[in-house]
């Protein structure tokens, strides 16, 4: 199927029905040409149209002061309602069950604050082993705040054998044998060391058949695999967008609630006066009445500058849809993992080879060697992702990487 040649890369680029799409981005520059960047699963590029949307506001800050609010071009009062379609489409959801707000962790916090509700012997969080370092510290944070020591209220499923990967019937066995102890399983998506996939359909299931609220990490899931989080009936969800949302470092994040929760007033959450209801707002009176969607978790108004990017972004993501981006994206990584067993069959892929339990991302592991040859490909480069101890991570993200991205990768893998 693969050929581990220069002809044959670029002979896939021109069958490409998204290979226009790299040039909607900026490629950083490495010794004075294009770096060959395969790091989108840390911050995704820049979208070309990013400074003339960012230009647009500050030219109506300054022609418009306050006024902007309802007169810019772009109301930024209602600047956040821009997302809702976009984003319902690439978790799965409807538009009254997402919101673009807060950073990640901040989310993760006031979802644990409305879902997390210990009482009685459920008390515990069930997660993953080797979660993302920040959700583990809300984890422990929370279960503190409600008197519970983490190293007891706490559950990590991890393998039960040397492989770092997580069978999903590990979860089930789990949630299971601890089903009259859980108050909330929460799982990263697709976890951010490995790049594998979780089955996030079956472990939903199973967590609602023995009673437990279900919410999901996305961070290295949006915009990365499909997802349909309101048929898989998942209770939350959050996510970052300067990943494979290319929405610039630190850009806003985002959340789902599903629609069966959105009308409760009684569900606990923390409020601010941008998730009060909008025909009230400005009447400044005490007394919160949240907004009936997934707007009522807003605390403050929308940080418009923060958001700018993350629409210009979201609009190339609309034109392109992600069947076809999920088409492309088994095809270019299923052709980086042909060229590294090519080129050097002693490094091991620890990600799934199944297409169905990964993204793009293939974490490879590299030995006692392996950031010295991390530090070679960059100083040649290549832009990647190195995590201690010894693993290499690689993403050829499809909406502007090349078939010649990985091949030429590959190519100077095999000179180191």
């Amino acid at each position: 199927m693969y050929e581990n040649t220069l002809p044959f890369a670029k002979g896939l680029d021109k069958k490409d029905t998204l290979n226009h799409m790299r040039e909607k981005f900026h490629i950083p520059q490495v010794n004075g040409k294009d770096s060959i960047y395969l790091c989108g699963n840390s911050l995704g590029l820049q979208p070309k149209t990013v400074k003339q949307y960012i230009n647009q506001e500050l030219e109506d800050w300054a022609d418009l002061g306050v006024e902007g609010h309802l007169k810019a071009r772009n109301p930024w009062y209602s600047y956040h309602e821009k997302f809702a379609s976009s984003l319902a489409t690439l978790v799965g959801g409807q538009p009254s069950e997402v919101v673009a707000m807060n950073g990640l962790t901040v989310n993760l916090h006031l979802m644990l604050i409305s879902f997390y509700q210990p009482k009685g012997k459920r008390y515990k969080i069930l997660c993953e082993k080797k979660a993302f370092p920040s959700d583990q510290y809300a984890f422990e944070s929370q279960v503190r705040f409600h008197g519970y020591d983490p190293d007891d209220a706490i559950i990590e499923v991890g393998s039960n054998d040397d492989s770092p990967l997580i069978q999903t019937e590990q979860f089930l066995e789990q949630i299971e044998e601890n089903k009259e102890d859980l108050a909330l399983v929460v799982i990263g998506g697709v976890n951010y060391y490995t790049g594998q996939l979780f089955d996030l359909k079956k472990i939903a299931e199973k967590a609602h058949e023995v009673g437990v609220f279900v919410g999901y990490d996305l961070a290295h899931a949006v915009g990365n695999v499909e997802l349909k989080l309101h048929d898989w009936g998942v209770d939350f969800g959050v996510w970052c967008s300067y990943k494979y949302l290319n929405s610039g470092a630190g850009g806003i994040a985002g959340a789902f609630v599903h629609e069966r929760h959105l009308s409760s007033k009684e569900m606990p959450r923390l409020a601010g006066w941008w998730g009060h209801d909008k025909d009230s707002r400005f009447l400044m009176e005490s007394g919160f009445n949240p907004i009936p969607s997934a707007e009522g978790w807003q605390l403050s108004n929308a940080p418009v500058f923060s958001m700018v990017p993350h629409l210009a972004s979201l609009e190339l993501f609309d034109e392109v849809g992600m069947e076809a981006l999920c088409r492309k994206r088994d095809m270019l990584t299923g052709y980086l993992e042909f060229l590294i067993q090519q080129v050097n069959q002693s490094l091991q892929i620890i990600t799934p080879k199944k297409k169905t339990d990964r993204g793009c991302q293939l974490s490879i592991l590299t030995g006692n060697n392996g950031k010295s040859i991390h530090e070679h490909l960059t100083k040649e480069g290549v832009i990647s992702d190195w995590r201690n101890p010894n693993v290499i991570r690689i993403a050829p993200v499809p909406i502007y990487n090349t078939f010649e991205d990985v091949y030429r990768f590959a190519q100077m893998l095999k000179q180191i």
